[in-house]
């Protein structure tokens, strides 16, 4: 059976309502003009200094402020899980994979423990054998270490990555490891810009997807 690793914001969950009303918060306590959702899943992808730094220059911020308004967003991080949804069909995919032997893993940007808590928010956290963020290693996305160890954590077999972005194609890319896009998150450009092995538009199509992979590996 496989070693299935996702990505997390975009890919399993629409957390990007959250994470913009944190930005705007920080935003307010500027005297800055709020952020869309638009801009806000524009900015996801590669960690909250990436996108401190992106809000940052929307706004006109200087440079100086990014330490300081990281550590505010990192402060107010642990309870953005409210306005988190999963995209439909995540649990119940999830279960399938399970049920069929697959074992399951999480790599994100988002920092570990954000991420574990939103996770269990939304009762998913105990499909997961394994659970890393963005600062469970010295580097994170698109570096492929953190995607090498979610799948050094998980028992052998074949490996697939499933993600949203960019970020994660490359990811997958350095990686060497088969790619499935799920292309209703928080990716930039269009589908047929970025490399991946197979796509899904809803996770109904998730065992087709895994299954066309394993017999391509064959």
């Amino acid at each position: 059976m496989a070693r299935i690793v996702f990505d997390l914001d975009g890919t399993l969950i629409d957390s990007a309502p959250d994470i913009r009303q944190m930005a705007n918060t920080i935003l307010g306590g500027e005297g800055r003009a709020p952020i869309t959702l638009e801009q806000t899943r524009e900015f996801i992808g590669d960690g909250i200094g990436v996108f401190i730094e992106k809000m940052r220059k929307a706004r006109n911020i200087p440079d100086t402020e990014q330490d300081r308004l990281k550590q505010a967003f990192i402060n107010s991080y642990g309870d953005a899980v409210h306005l988190t949804i999963p995209y439909p069909g995540v649990a119940d995919a999830l279960e399938r994979l399970i049920a069929a032997g697959h074992s399951l893993g999480v790599c994100t940007n988002k920092p570990i423990a954000p991420c574990r808590a939103v996770l269990r928010h939304l009762d998913l956290l105990d499909y997961f054998a394994t659970v890393w963020g963005g600062d469970s290693l010295p580097t994170h996305k698109p570096d492929p270490a953190p995607l090498h160890a979610a799948f050094d954590a998980l028992p052998d077999g074949p490996r697939i990555y499933v993600g949203d972005s960019e970020v994660d194609a490359e990811t997958a890319a350095r990686a060497e490891v088969p790619f499935v896009l799920f292309t209703e998150g928080y990716r930039k450009t269009t589908v047929e810009q970025m490399p991946y092995n197979v796509t899904i538009s809803d996770y109904a199509g998730l065992d087709e997807a895994v299954a066309t992979i394993l017999t391509q590996s064959k």
